[in-house]
Protein backbone atom coordinates (compact mmCIF):
# COMPACT_ATOMS: atom_id res chain seq x y z
CA UNK A 1 0.00 0.00 0.00
CA UNK A 2 2.93 2.13 0.84
CA UNK A 3 4.44 1.48 -1.96
CA UNK A 4 1.27 2.81 -4.09
CA UNK A 5 1.38 5.96 -1.98
CA UNK A 6 4.81 6.45 -3.07
CA UNK A 7 4.63 5.82 -7.31
CA UNK A 8 1.35 8.06 -6.95
CA UNK A 9 3.27 10.85 -5.58
CA UNK A 10 5.70 10.47 -8.50
CA UNK A 11 3.10 10.26 -10.80
CA UNK A 12 1.84 13.39 -9.70
CA UNK A 13 4.85 15.36 -9.73
CA UNK A 14 5.57 14.09 -13.21
CA UNK A 15 2.50 15.70 -14.34
CA UNK A 16 2.45 18.89 -12.99
CA UNK A 17 5.29 20.46 -15.42
CA UNK A 18 6.20 19.91 -19.00
CA UNK A 19 8.71 21.91 -20.37
CA UNK A 20 14.38 22.32 -19.73
CA UNK A 21 16.69 20.33 -18.09
CA UNK A 22 20.58 19.71 -19.98
CA UNK A 23 24.02 17.68 -18.34
CA UNK A 24 25.89 20.64 -16.65
CA UNK A 25 29.56 21.07 -17.41
CA UNK A 26 30.97 20.80 -13.41
CA UNK A 27 34.63 19.72 -13.45
CA UNK A 28 37.42 18.79 -15.63
CA UNK A 29 36.51 15.26 -15.90
CA UNK A 30 33.30 16.58 -17.44
CA UNK A 31 34.92 18.38 -19.98
CA UNK A 32 36.98 15.35 -20.86
CA UNK A 33 34.27 13.55 -21.03
CA UNK A 34 31.88 15.96 -23.14
CA UNK A 35 35.04 16.08 -25.71
CA UNK A 36 35.59 19.60 -24.77
CA UNK A 37 39.40 19.40 -24.28
CA UNK A 38 40.57 19.96 -27.96
CA UNK A 39 44.43 19.66 -27.13
CA UNK A 40 46.06 16.06 -28.45
CA UNK A 41 47.90 13.89 -25.51
CA UNK A 42 46.34 16.35 -22.71
CA UNK A 43 46.47 15.20 -18.96
CA UNK A 44 43.81 16.52 -16.61
CA UNK A 45 43.37 16.42 -12.94
CA UNK A 46 40.14 16.75 -11.10
CA UNK A 47 38.20 16.11 -7.67
CA UNK A 48 35.69 16.49 -5.00
CA UNK A 49 35.37 15.90 -1.21
CA UNK A 50 33.17 16.71 1.83
CA UNK A 51 33.10 16.61 5.46
CA UNK A 52 30.16 16.55 7.68
CA UNK A 53 29.29 17.04 11.66
CA UNK A 54 26.08 15.34 12.59
CA UNK A 55 24.33 15.30 15.98
CA UNK A 56 22.27 12.39 16.96
CA UNK A 57 19.39 14.33 19.50
CA UNK A 58 18.67 11.10 20.97
CA UNK A 59 21.41 9.59 22.31
CA UNK A 60 22.98 13.16 22.48
CA UNK A 61 26.11 12.23 20.92
CA UNK A 62 27.80 13.65 17.65
CA UNK A 63 30.50 13.05 14.83
CA UNK A 64 32.72 14.82 12.76
CA UNK A 65 34.10 12.77 9.57
CA UNK A 66 35.92 13.42 6.85
CA UNK A 67 33.49 11.73 4.83
CA UNK A 68 35.56 11.31 1.53
CA UNK A 69 37.96 12.58 -0.77
CA UNK A 70 38.67 11.86 -4.44
CA UNK A 71 41.00 12.50 -6.88
CA UNK A 72 40.44 12.08 -10.78
CA UNK A 73 43.39 11.78 -12.79
CA UNK A 74 42.79 11.35 -16.78
CA UNK A 75 44.30 11.64 -20.47
CA UNK A 76 43.13 12.03 -23.56
CA UNK A 77 44.88 9.77 -26.01
CA UNK A 78 43.84 11.36 -28.99
CA UNK A 79 40.02 11.84 -30.09
CA UNK A 80 38.43 8.81 -30.10
CA UNK A 81 40.06 7.20 -26.73
CA UNK A 82 40.43 8.55 -23.49
CA UNK A 83 41.28 7.22 -19.74
CA UNK A 84 39.39 8.17 -16.81
CA UNK A 85 40.32 7.16 -13.43
CA UNK A 86 39.30 8.08 -9.64
CA UNK A 87 40.49 7.12 -6.32
CA UNK A 88 38.52 7.37 -3.43
CA UNK A 89 39.73 8.16 0.36
CA UNK A 90 36.54 7.29 2.79
CA UNK A 91 36.69 8.09 6.49
CA UNK A 92 40.39 10.10 6.28
CA UNK A 93 42.50 7.82 7.89
CA UNK A 94 43.36 3.87 6.57
CA UNK A 95 46.29 3.17 8.60
CA UNK A 96 48.29 5.44 10.74
CA UNK A 97 51.77 3.38 10.21
CA UNK A 98 51.83 1.51 13.37
CA UNK A 99 50.13 -1.55 14.77
CA UNK A 100 46.23 0.21 14.84
CA UNK A 101 44.29 0.96 11.55
CA UNK A 102 42.07 3.37 10.80
CA UNK A 103 38.20 3.39 9.75
CA UNK A 104 38.76 4.55 6.63
CA UNK A 105 39.26 2.55 3.34
CA UNK A 106 40.83 3.73 -0.23
CA UNK A 107 38.99 2.08 -3.33
CA UNK A 108 39.51 2.95 -7.12
CA UNK A 109 36.07 4.53 -7.65
CA UNK A 110 36.52 4.48 -11.54
CA UNK A 111 38.73 3.02 -14.30
CA UNK A 112 38.06 2.91 -17.57
CA UNK A 113 39.04 3.34 -20.86
CA UNK A 114 36.20 5.11 -23.33
CA UNK A 115 36.32 4.63 -27.13
CA UNK A 116 34.61 7.12 -29.26
CA UNK A 117 32.69 5.25 -31.90
CA UNK A 118 31.12 8.42 -33.53
CA UNK A 119 29.55 11.81 -32.42
CA UNK A 120 26.56 10.13 -30.93
CA UNK A 121 28.17 6.87 -29.56
CA UNK A 122 30.56 5.62 -27.42
CA UNK A 123 32.06 2.73 -25.42
CA UNK A 124 33.69 2.37 -22.19
CA UNK A 125 35.60 -0.70 -20.70
CA UNK A 126 36.68 -0.96 -17.58
CA UNK A 127 35.73 -0.19 -13.78
CA UNK A 128 33.14 2.08 -14.33
CA UNK A 129 29.79 3.51 -12.93
CA UNK A 130 26.36 2.04 -14.60
CA UNK A 131 23.39 4.72 -14.83
CA UNK A 132 20.84 3.44 -11.92
CA UNK A 133 18.89 6.72 -10.43
CA UNK A 134 20.05 9.59 -9.55
CA UNK A 135 23.37 9.46 -7.18
CA UNK A 136 25.05 7.00 -8.56
CA UNK A 137 26.36 8.13 -11.86
CA UNK A 138 25.85 11.79 -11.24
CA UNK A 139 27.05 11.51 -6.93
CA UNK A 140 29.26 14.97 -6.72
CA UNK A 141 28.55 16.17 -3.08
CA UNK A 142 27.84 19.91 -4.65
CA UNK A 143 25.04 18.88 -7.08
CA UNK A 144 22.39 17.46 -4.40
CA UNK A 145 20.77 18.99 -1.55
CA UNK A 146 21.59 17.46 2.22
CA UNK A 147 24.61 16.86 3.98
CA UNK A 148 24.21 13.05 3.49
CA UNK A 149 23.35 10.98 -0.28
CA UNK A 150 19.66 10.49 -0.42
CA UNK A 151 19.00 7.05 1.84
CA UNK A 152 16.74 5.52 -0.70
CA UNK A 153 20.43 5.77 -2.59
CA UNK A 154 22.65 4.49 -0.29
CA UNK A 155 20.01 1.61 1.18
CA UNK A 156 18.32 0.50 -2.21
CA UNK A 157 20.06 1.40 -4.66
CA UNK A 158 23.60 0.68 -3.72
CA UNK A 159 25.73 4.25 -3.92
CA UNK A 160 28.21 4.34 -5.77
CA UNK A 161 27.55 1.04 -7.56
CA UNK A 162 30.57 0.40 -9.63
CA UNK A 163 31.78 -2.74 -11.36
CA UNK A 164 34.02 -4.13 -14.49
CA UNK A 165 32.93 -4.79 -17.58
CA UNK A 166 32.17 -3.03 -20.94
CA UNK A 167 29.08 -0.11 -22.02
CA UNK A 168 27.45 1.23 -24.97
CA UNK A 169 26.49 4.80 -24.19
CA UNK A 170 24.52 6.75 -27.02
CA UNK A 171 22.08 9.19 -28.60
CA UNK A 172 19.05 8.57 -30.56
CA UNK A 173 19.43 11.09 -33.60
CA UNK A 174 15.69 10.73 -34.65
CA UNK A 175 14.46 12.08 -30.87
CA UNK A 176 16.69 15.25 -29.47
CA UNK A 177 17.04 14.68 -26.21
CA UNK A 178 16.44 11.16 -25.89
CA UNK A 179 19.70 9.36 -24.58
CA UNK A 180 20.67 5.05 -23.93
CA UNK A 181 22.92 3.03 -22.30
CA UNK A 182 23.78 -0.86 -22.12
CA UNK A 183 25.73 -2.45 -19.91
CA UNK A 184 27.74 -5.76 -19.08
CA UNK A 185 29.20 -6.21 -15.74
CA UNK A 186 30.09 -9.07 -13.57
CA UNK A 187 27.65 -10.30 -10.97
CA UNK A 188 26.67 -9.20 -7.37
CA UNK A 189 27.72 -11.33 -4.62
CA UNK A 190 25.18 -12.53 -2.45
CA UNK A 191 26.63 -13.55 -0.01
CA UNK A 192 27.46 -9.76 1.71
CA UNK A 193 23.08 -9.10 1.33
CA UNK A 194 21.07 -8.62 4.02
CA UNK A 195 17.72 -7.13 5.36
CA UNK A 196 19.14 -4.35 6.75
CA UNK A 197 21.39 -3.13 3.61
CA UNK A 198 19.90 -4.71 1.16
CA UNK A 199 22.06 -5.80 -1.83
CA UNK A 200 25.13 -3.03 -1.29
CA UNK A 201 27.19 -5.63 0.33
CA UNK A 202 27.05 -7.82 -2.79
CA UNK A 203 28.54 -4.78 -4.69
CA UNK A 204 32.21 -6.87 -6.11
CA UNK A 205 33.89 -3.16 -6.54
CA UNK A 206 36.30 -4.49 -9.36
CA UNK A 207 38.18 -6.51 -6.77
CA UNK A 208 39.28 -9.83 -8.13
CA UNK A 209 35.43 -10.07 -8.63
CA UNK A 210 34.65 -13.93 -8.14
CA UNK A 211 32.04 -16.53 -9.89
CA UNK A 212 31.05 -16.90 -13.62
CA UNK A 213 27.87 -14.64 -12.99
CA UNK A 214 27.13 -11.54 -14.92
CA UNK A 215 25.14 -8.22 -14.08
CA UNK A 216 23.47 -6.07 -17.32
CA UNK A 217 21.91 -2.69 -17.17
CA UNK A 218 19.87 -0.93 -19.79
CA UNK A 219 18.56 3.05 -18.89
CA UNK A 220 16.78 5.35 -21.12
CA UNK A 221 17.63 9.12 -20.23
CA UNK A 222 15.66 11.90 -21.78
CA UNK A 223 15.59 15.50 -21.73
CA UNK A 224 12.85 17.60 -22.81
CA UNK A 225 12.33 21.55 -21.67
CA UNK A 226 12.74 21.96 -18.02
CA UNK A 227 13.10 18.13 -17.84
CA UNK A 228 15.55 14.94 -16.65
CA UNK A 229 13.50 12.12 -17.24
CA UNK A 230 15.22 8.90 -17.09
CA UNK A 231 14.07 5.00 -16.58
CA UNK A 232 16.43 2.10 -15.80
CA UNK A 233 16.60 -1.44 -14.63
CA UNK A 234 19.21 -4.10 -13.76
CA UNK A 235 19.58 -7.89 -13.63
CA UNK A 236 22.25 -10.02 -12.83
CA UNK A 237 23.72 -13.19 -11.03
CA UNK A 238 24.43 -13.38 -7.33
CA UNK A 239 26.16 -16.42 -6.65
CA UNK A 240 29.99 -15.25 -6.60
CA UNK A 241 31.48 -18.66 -6.37
CA UNK A 242 33.13 -21.66 -8.83
CA UNK A 243 30.49 -24.20 -9.30
CA UNK A 244 31.58 -27.29 -7.17
CA UNK A 245 31.17 -24.61 -3.99
CA UNK A 246 27.88 -23.33 -5.24
CA UNK A 247 26.97 -26.69 -5.51
CA UNK A 248 27.60 -27.30 -2.19
CA UNK A 249 26.00 -24.39 -0.94
CA UNK A 250 22.81 -25.68 -2.68
CA UNK A 251 23.16 -22.64 -5.03
CA UNK A 252 22.41 -22.41 -8.92
CA UNK A 253 25.74 -21.48 -10.63
CA UNK A 254 24.80 -20.18 -13.94
CA UNK A 255 25.12 -16.65 -15.17
CA UNK A 256 22.27 -15.24 -13.75
CA UNK A 257 21.78 -17.85 -11.03
CA UNK A 258 20.09 -16.78 -8.11
CA UNK A 259 19.10 -13.77 -10.00
CA UNK A 260 18.72 -9.92 -8.83
CA UNK A 261 16.35 -7.23 -10.37
CA UNK A 262 15.89 -3.57 -9.89
CA UNK A 263 14.42 -1.29 -11.75
CA UNK A 264 13.82 2.37 -11.28
CA UNK A 265 12.10 5.92 -13.00
CA UNK A 266 13.08 9.00 -11.54
CA UNK A 267 12.23 12.84 -12.77
CA UNK A 268 13.73 15.92 -12.38
CA UNK A 269 12.36 19.38 -13.06
CA UNK A 270 14.36 22.61 -12.79
CA UNK A 271 13.07 26.15 -14.06
CA UNK A 272 13.05 29.95 -12.43
CA UNK A 273 14.92 28.78 -9.74
CA UNK A 274 12.64 25.88 -8.38
CA UNK A 275 13.94 22.33 -8.75
CA UNK A 276 11.62 19.13 -8.01
CA UNK A 277 13.15 15.58 -7.80
CA UNK A 278 11.16 12.52 -7.99
CA UNK A 279 12.05 8.86 -7.89
CA UNK A 280 10.95 5.71 -7.19
CA UNK A 281 12.44 1.78 -7.16
CA UNK A 282 11.90 -1.78 -6.22
CA UNK A 283 14.41 -4.48 -5.81
CA UNK A 284 13.38 -8.31 -6.29
CA UNK A 285 16.07 -11.24 -4.98
CA UNK A 286 13.92 -14.37 -6.39
CA UNK A 287 16.20 -16.92 -4.63
CA UNK A 288 16.38 -15.28 -1.14
CA UNK A 289 15.04 -18.65 0.99
CA UNK A 290 18.22 -20.81 -0.90
CA UNK A 291 20.07 -17.59 -0.02
CA UNK A 292 19.50 -17.06 3.55
CA UNK A 293 19.95 -21.17 3.66
CA UNK A 294 23.36 -21.02 2.40
CA UNK A 295 24.54 -18.02 4.44
CA UNK A 296 22.05 -17.53 7.21
CA UNK A 297 22.27 -13.63 6.10
CA UNK A 298 18.39 -12.80 6.44
CA UNK A 299 18.32 -11.31 2.67
CA UNK A 300 15.02 -9.76 1.69
CA UNK A 301 13.09 -11.30 -1.30
CA UNK A 302 11.68 -7.97 -2.09
CA UNK A 303 12.49 -4.06 -1.00
CA UNK A 304 10.65 -0.74 -2.62
CA UNK A 305 11.23 2.87 -2.14
CA UNK A 306 10.85 6.71 -3.44
CA UNK A 307 11.00 9.55 -2.66
CA UNK A 308 10.20 13.14 -3.36
CA UNK A 309 12.32 16.49 -3.25
CA UNK A 310 11.30 20.21 -3.67
CA UNK A 311 13.98 22.74 -3.46
CA UNK A 312 13.79 26.64 -4.25
CA UNK A 313 16.83 29.27 -4.72
CA UNK A 314 16.29 32.12 -2.85
CA UNK A 315 18.98 33.90 -5.23
CA UNK A 316 17.54 33.22 -8.63
CA UNK A 317 17.44 35.26 -10.60
CA UNK A 318 19.94 37.60 -9.21
CA UNK A 319 23.10 35.46 -8.44
CA UNK A 320 22.15 34.92 -12.52
CA UNK A 321 23.86 31.18 -11.48
CA UNK A 322 26.89 31.80 -10.05
CA UNK A 323 25.66 31.99 -6.40
CA UNK A 324 23.01 29.64 -4.78
CA UNK A 325 20.76 29.13 -1.33
CA UNK A 326 18.97 27.08 -1.62
CA UNK A 327 16.01 25.78 0.58
CA UNK A 328 14.67 22.24 0.44
CA UNK A 329 12.27 19.62 1.93
CA UNK A 330 12.56 15.87 0.98
CA UNK A 331 10.39 12.93 2.22
CA UNK A 332 11.22 9.58 1.46
CA UNK A 333 9.87 6.24 2.03
CA UNK A 334 11.78 2.75 2.59
CA UNK A 335 10.85 -1.10 2.80
CA UNK A 336 13.82 -3.24 3.12
CA UNK A 337 12.00 -6.04 4.61
CA UNK A 338 8.86 -5.49 2.03
CA UNK A 339 8.70 -9.30 1.46
CA UNK A 340 10.42 -11.72 2.72
CA UNK A 341 11.20 -15.89 2.44
CA UNK A 342 9.83 -18.33 4.91
CA UNK A 343 13.03 -18.78 6.51
CA UNK A 344 13.79 -15.09 7.01
CA UNK A 345 13.20 -12.88 10.18
CA UNK A 346 11.10 -9.72 10.04
CA UNK A 347 12.48 -6.83 11.38
CA UNK A 348 10.16 -3.43 11.63
CA UNK A 349 12.85 -1.27 12.28
CA UNK A 350 13.90 -1.97 8.57
CA UNK A 351 10.27 0.42 7.31
CA UNK A 352 11.32 3.43 7.26
CA UNK A 353 10.21 6.91 7.16
CA UNK A 354 12.46 10.09 6.33
CA UNK A 355 11.36 13.77 6.62
CA UNK A 356 15.12 16.07 5.82
CA UNK A 357 14.67 19.68 5.51
CA UNK A 358 17.66 22.32 4.92
CA UNK A 359 19.73 24.84 2.88
CA UNK A 360 22.54 24.40 0.52
CA UNK A 361 24.71 27.55 0.29
CA UNK A 362 26.86 28.02 -2.64
CA UNK A 363 29.17 31.10 -2.96
CA UNK A 364 31.23 30.49 -6.26
CA UNK A 365 31.00 27.04 -8.43
CA UNK A 366 32.10 24.40 -7.16
CA UNK A 367 31.15 24.72 -3.40
CA UNK A 368 28.60 24.14 -0.93
CA UNK A 369 28.10 24.49 2.61
CA UNK A 370 25.21 22.58 3.96
CA UNK A 371 22.75 22.02 6.72
CA UNK A 372 19.77 19.46 7.06
CA UNK A 373 17.78 18.51 10.24
CA UNK A 374 16.60 14.77 9.63
CA UNK A 375 13.70 13.20 11.46
CA UNK A 376 13.62 9.20 11.14
CA UNK A 377 10.65 7.27 11.98
CA UNK A 378 10.29 3.63 11.75
CA UNK A 379 8.77 0.76 13.09
CA UNK A 380 10.43 -1.80 16.43
CA UNK A 381 13.26 -3.48 16.46
CA UNK A 382 13.18 -6.96 16.27
CA UNK A 383 15.15 -7.81 19.62
CA UNK A 384 15.73 -11.89 18.17
CA UNK A 385 18.42 -10.64 15.19
CA UNK A 386 20.92 -9.58 18.18
CA UNK A 387 22.58 -12.86 18.67
CA UNK A 388 25.33 -11.48 21.07
CA UNK A 389 23.70 -8.73 22.88
CA UNK A 390 26.30 -6.27 24.59
CA UNK A 391 25.98 -6.22 28.46
CA UNK A 392 24.79 -2.15 27.98
CA UNK A 393 23.09 -2.68 24.81
CA UNK A 394 22.59 0.43 22.76
CA UNK A 395 19.00 1.69 22.59
CA UNK A 396 16.98 1.63 19.59
CA UNK A 397 14.93 5.16 18.74
CA UNK A 398 11.94 4.16 16.34
CA UNK A 399 11.57 7.88 16.29
CA UNK A 400 14.69 10.17 15.96
CA UNK A 401 16.16 13.20 15.08
CA UNK A 402 19.48 14.38 13.74
CA UNK A 403 20.83 17.63 12.93
CA UNK A 404 24.15 18.04 10.09
CA UNK A 405 26.39 20.96 8.99
CA UNK A 406 28.24 19.48 6.08
CA UNK A 407 31.01 21.37 3.21
CA UNK A 408 31.78 19.63 0.07
CA UNK A 409 33.82 20.99 -2.78
CA UNK A 410 34.56 19.83 -6.64
CA UNK A 411 36.98 21.43 -9.17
Amino acid sequence: MQFKKVTLIILLIAGLFINKASAQVLTQEDSLSAGLIHKQQATVISGYGEAKYGIDTKRKSAEASLKRVVLFLGHKFNNKISLFTELEVEDALVANGGNSSGLGEISMEQAFLKFNLNPNTYLVAGLFVPRIGFINENHLPTTFNGVDRPFLEEQIIPSTWREVGVGLYGQFTQIPGLNYSLSVTNGLNSEGFNSANGIGGGRQLGQAANGLNLGVNAALLYYVGDFRIQASGYIGGSTAKEQRVADSLQLNSGVFGNPVSLGEVNMQYSASGITVRAIGTVVNIKNADAINRAFANNTPQTMYGGYAEVGYDLLYPASKGEKAFIIFGRYEYLNLNAKIPSNGIENKANEKHYIVGGFTYKPIRGIAIKGDYVRRMTGDFNQALIVTPFPQQVPYFKNNGFINLGVAYNF
